[in-house]
């Protein structure tokens, strides 16, 4: 994931959640999110906590380019794809982290706007019913600017 201030990317690492229990970002005992600039760093932090470092592939999330459409309305700047995995991530992290603001609240509105985004319509000039509402758009702006300001 890109760095915040745009230095080289970071590398974050969470544990997949078992049967139903959500996906998790690993945070510190004071409930902040280590990040990491480089392998090595990443796997002294694991060694010194006893935890084993299993690579189970990589995915790279551009938060930029999220932020750009959150911030901007032109939907020729981001993908359904990044948007979801954006989405899906931020709510990863507004579960793990045990300080500050979590997440608005969703309802019916993120709903649909997520299934739509699912199907990988919502964001094409030619989707017709499937494309987002003007109040989908708008709550899934704020859902993702609220993630960003985690």
């Amino acid at each position: 994931m890109p760095n915040r201030d745009g230095e080289g990317d970071l590398t974050l690492f969470w544990r997949s959640g078992e049967g139903e229990a959500p996906d998790q970002l690993i945070v510190d005992d004071l409930g902040r999110l280590p990040a990491f600039h480089d392998r090595k760093t990443l796997r002294e932090y694991c060694d010194r906590g006893g935890w084993e470092l299993v690579w189970d592939g990589e995915a790279a999330l551009d938060l930029d380019v999220v932020r750009q459409w959150v911030e901007h309305p032109d939907h020729d700047l981001v993908t359904a794809g990044v948007l979801l995995e954006a989405w899906n991530f931020l709510e990863d992290l507004s579960l793990s982290l045990k300080t500050g603001p979590s997440l608005p609240s969703q309802g019916p509105i993120h709903d649909s706007a997520y299934e739509k985004i699912f199907g990988g319509e919502a964001l094409e000039p030619t989707a017709g019913k499937e494309a987002w509402t003007d109040e989908e758009t708008a709550a899934v702006r704020e859902l993702l600017r609220a993630g960003l300001e985690l």
